[in-house]
């Protein structure tokens, strides 16, 4: 899972907003402007109906600042991507 739904700077942050891009998601912030230091990314694929996916995960993070539910505050009732 990725660690930006717990972090205070996953509305700001660019890393995020790339990865909000890769799975075609609607973005907190349209002008990101928070650029994290040293982010991880893991990439890997998993079957999706009858196909294959690419799943983007932001793993670690120098920057990451721990904001436990900030994902969920900003988007109220939405599942929390996994």
């Amino acid at each position: 899972m990725c660690i930006c739904v717990d972090c205070q700077w996953v509305d700001r942050c660019k890393a995020y907003h790339r990865v909000e891009t890769q799975h075609g998601e609607p973005h907190l912030n349209a002008e990101p402007d928070f650029e994290p230091e040293q982010p991880r990314i893991h990439v890997s694929l998993r079957p999706i109906e009858n196909s294959w996916g690419i799943e983007w995960d932001v793993r670690s993070c120098s920057s990451f600042a721990l904001d436990r539910g900030h994902w969920q505050r900003l988007r109220p009732g939405a599942p929390v991507p996994s």
